[in-house]
């Protein structure tokens, strides 16, 4: 039975041969993928675009709708046509592409940010 890693969230600690690899380790690496190195197109995107590519991710707003309602500061990302998401850590830290800068995840949400 695999525990789980309080800071990413990943399954580790499988005994050899043991079933459930295939799916928890695929689980693993598409949030390794998600959030590693973390650049986002933008962070007030408000609805999730049409045509997505495969990857894109972005900072969900407050008052997003459709598929990002209720999502607020989680990184959304598109793996395998849907939408999948992650809660951000305090500590966290993300390139915001539409305005340049840098922002950190705190306690009370994702910072302004520093121009980079």
């Amino acid at each position: 039975m695999p525990l789980t890693d309080p800071n990413l969230g990943l399954a580790y600690g499988w005994t050899l041969g043991e079933s459930g690899w295939h799916t928890e380790m695929d689980a693993n690496l598409k949030r390794l993928g998600a959030i590693v190195g973390l650049s986002v197109t933008s962070r007030t995107t408000a609805a999730p675009p049409a045509s997505p590519a495969e990857g894109e991710r972005y900072i969900v707003p407050a008052g997003a709708t459709g598929a990002w309602a209720g999502r607020t500061d989680q990184i959304a990302v598109r793996i395998n046509g849907a939408w999948e998401y992650h809660a951000p850590k305090v500590g966290w830290l993300a390139f915001i592409a539409a305005e340049d800068r840098l922002a950190v995840y705190k306690a009370g949400g994702w910072s302004t940010g520093i121009s980079v």
